[in-house]
């Protein structure tokens, strides 16, 4: 299985425009080890819609109510967005500690999408 590496570059562009995207990490220390991101959409139709475009808790943290906290972060970020209406977001379906957090909050499955990913 190929790692997936992201470039410090990756981040920068996530946090250009602070006003659309939303990042918010949790650290041990100064050491970072759980990150989420949330976007809000820019279509005019889907302006009312964000998504939580990454997730990741470093897995030595996990289990301690970190991607809770984090998630917590988000939504709160999300509700303070005039006119966000829905807050999108999608899962491996392995992933079922993701599964068990999300539902936890309300979300629910609303579809599958076949190699919706793919490392190259």
């Amino acid at each position: 299985m190929k790692k997936k590496k992201q470039s410090a570059a990756t981040y920068e562009k996530r946090f250009e425009n602070p006003e659309h995207s939303f990042t918010f990490g949790a650290f041990d220390g100064e050491k970072l080890v759980g990150i989420i991101t949330l976007v809000r959409q820019q279509l005019v139709k889907l302006h009312h819609r964000t998504s939580i475009i990454s997730m990741y808790t470093k897995s030595n943290y996990r289990g301690l109510g970190i991607g809770k906290a984090l998630l917590e972060k988000a939504i709160e970020q999300a509700k303070n967005l005039d006119g966000v209406e829905q807050i999108h977001l999608t899962v491996v379906t392995t992933n079922e500690a993701a599964k068990h957090l999300y539902s936890s909050f309300g979300f629910t499955i609303i579809g599958k999408e076949e190699k919706s990913t793919k490392i190259s």
